[in-house]
């Protein structure tokens, strides 16, 4: 496949469209609206309603995302709702709910900035999340310890105290290899294993074969460094293991997270001050749409779905016959598209046909379809692909609501600009579907969403408007109004009163599992994927336009790879993997180890990374491995002008 043409900025979409004779064209409202219900309708009616699935979006606002999947259970009649947090930080939440009976991070920046110790797990932070790592920094300049774990020295890592640069996908063995550690030097907590844990003898047994010298030869971290990380964090007063995609886009993910969570467990690193464990959110309000219930599990407020007083409690608000089951997650979905058991889609604000991995096969399961609806601000390449177009009024200023950001803390946003004219409110949009279903939806301004919301969300019950415009933002669990804002979760933990205690958390003895892609004589090299500072997910917002630090897409190479190869940086190589075949410049980037090769996903038009990287998901979370695609590296023949 050869180098696409330079990205243009995307238009913002003022106009309806709708297809006819495999042509999209312009529309009215009232047109694109009547064919978006008709072709629900038409497919449920037919199908079911598990025929339906509903693509959530994690930059729009709290309010939104309640408003689809509540359109998703109570309109159409399934639990078929997801977002991206599929695509990144499903397994963290699945972990951390597993564990703890809720899936947000435990601690708040503040607690960051006073830690002794921080451990950032997979995790480039100050180019991946820049406003976090801010907070990192200021801990540091206070004396805080700062350890990285990743494949790659990044430019977190180079603000670090020690770098362990470990093997792509070897995060279980060095997990439990540190806490084998821990247990061996007696530097356990104890007491606090006793009163608020259990499963701690299976765990022991399980870490148990993960000495030193087996962890170095299987992870490529020194033993001795192995060994000063577990005796840090352990000895610690305030700990904070914090962790991105680089632990949770593996088909173990959630295992991964899991491994994490055992060393805080060990130690008492949680549930009190400083002590935490926090995935690190990427986009704005991916922690409010999960938290807002659209994700294929929980309902608002993280309430079990399988639980029949939960579903009812529901039903009864909103007079719908919700099912004690759980829906598909995304990659569910996408796998029912291809049996053809799900034939229509509602995607907000999503980009699965670039962001998805082994993309082409994405597009593929979506050419599938008989009805795919899209609401979004611009035609991006899913957009291109849908039967009706739906422009609206989405952008962050565009519109009232709130957000959570990766504190759990829940913030106003207010309109500050009009949106283009054409353009509609996304709530609005799907009342007029809603009511074109047959449901009795009335225009809902976001704070009569929010207060729905808080009716029914124990998480949210003291979080008026009003509250969070005198406070400047709320973190949850927030049960009533006169609530105390808790800085961090699971202080319950450390009660000595059972009754206050609660449920015990759990060890998880979970087995390494290596790279489902694995690399052989013809495909020798390891392609980790990730973020950049000055661009941005699948770059409809981002490319197109000048950087001053990044004009495009390359593929980073070792210096010692480079010259394996033979290859200068700016030269175009072909990357091929078993899914297919890209190419791109080279970057030089001593930061890289011989055999690991770095690329990003921001320029999917130009240089599409998501054709080759591997769909092999997470059986809990749904999440793909984007960090460990195997590939061969080809120079190409120099162009004579």
């Amino acid at each position: 496949m050869s180098r696409r043409k330079k990205t243009e900025p995307y238009v913002r979409l003022t106009q309806p469209l709708v297809r006819d004779a495999g042509i999209l064209r312009p529309a009215t409202w009232d047109e694109a609206l009547d064919r978006a219900a008709e072709g629900f309708r038409r497919n449920v009616a037919k199908n079911g309603p598990d025929a339906f699935g509903m693509f959530s979006c994690a930059r729009a606002t709290n309010e939104m995302n309640y408003m689809a999947q509540k359109f998703t259970r109570a309109v159409i009649g399934t639990n078929n709702v997801d977002s991206c947090n599929r695509t990144c930080h499903a397994p963290s939440v699945a972990g951390l709910a597993k564990v703890f009976g809720s899936g947000g991070g435990t601690s708040s920046y503040q607690e960051i900035e006073d830690a002794d110790l921080i451990v950032l797990w997979g995790s480039n932070a100050r180019e991946a999340h820049p406003i976090f790592f801010q907070h990192v920094l200021k801990a540091v300049n206070k004396g805080a310890k700062l350890y990285v774990v990743d494949p790659r020295l990044t430019s977190t890592g180079r603000w670090a105290h020690k770098w362990l640069r470990l093997n792509v996908g070897t995060d279980i063995p060095l997990a439990h290899a540190i806490a084998r550690e821990i247990i061996a030097s007696n530097l356990i907590n104890r007491s606090f294993i006793e009163r608020a844990t259990e499963g701690f003898e299976e765990f022991v047994k399980a870490v148990e074969p993960w000495t030193l010298p087996v962890a170095e030869l299987e992870t490529g971290v020194p033993a001795e460094l192995i060994r000063e990380l577990a005796h840090a964090y352990a000895k610690a007063d305030r700990g904070q293991l914090s962790w991105t995609l680089g632990i949770t886009e593996h088909h173990n993910g959630t295992d991964n997270v899991l491994s994490l969570i055992n060393l805080a467990l060990l130690t008492g690193q949680v549930g009190r001050y400083g002590a935490g464990l926090n995935p690190l959110r990427g986009q704005n309000n991916v922690q409010g749409g999960g938290d807002m219930g659209a994700i294929p599990d929980r309902m608002p407020g993280f309430q079990d779905i399988t639980d029949p007083d939960v579903t009812a409690k529901f039903n009864a608000a909103w007079g719908s016959n919700i099912q004690a089951r759980k829906g598909w997650n995304l990659t569910q979905m996408l796998e029912a598209m291809e049996r053809g058991d799900m034939t229509t889609v509602y995607i907000i604000g999503e980009n699965p046909v670039q962001s998805e991995a082994d993309c082409e096969h994405t597009i593929k399961r979506l050419s599938n379809l008989d009805h795919i609806v899209v609401q979004d601000i611009f035609l991006t390449k899913t957009a291109q692909m849908a039967h009706v177009v739906l422009p609206a009024a989405a952008a962050w200023c565009e519109t009232d609501g709130t957000f959570t950001n990766s504190e759990r803390r829940v913030q106003r946003v207010r309109k500050a600009l009009n949106p283009p004219e054409g353009a509609r409110d996304d709530i609005e949009i799907m009342s007029q579907i809603a009511e074109r279903l047959g449901a009795p939806w009335q225009h809902m301004t976001g704070e009569k969403v929010w207060d729905e919301l808080r009716s029914l969300s124990p998480l949210h019950t003291g979080m008026s408007y009003q509250r969070l415009e005198e406070l400047g933002g709320i973190q949850w669990p927030c049960p009533s109004e006169d609530s105390l804002e808790p800085s961090f979760l699971h202080g319950r933990l450390w009660e000595e009163d059972p009754v206050k205690r609660g449920m015990p958390a759990t060890f998880s003895p979970v087995l390494h599992s290596p790279p489902v892609d694995e690399l052989t004589e013809e495909f020798p090299y390891r392609l980790t994927t990730g973020r950049r500072l000055d661009s941005y997910n699948t770059g409809v917002q981002s490319a197109g336009f000048e950087s001053p630090l990044r004009k495009g897409e390359t593929l980073d190479l070792s210096p010692q790879d480079a010259e394996k190869l033979n290859v200068k940086a700016g030269e175009e190589v072909q990357i091929t993997s078993r899914r297919g075949q890209i190419q791109a410049p080279v970057r030089i980037d001593d930061g890289l180890t011989p055999g690991l090769v770095f690329m990003t996903f921001h320029f999917p038009d130009e240089i599409d990374v998501n054709i080759i990287t591997i769909e092999a998901t997470c059986p809990i979370a749904g999440t793909a491995e984007y960090k460990a695609a195997a590939i061969r590296i080809d120079k190409l023949p120099v162009k004579v002008a």
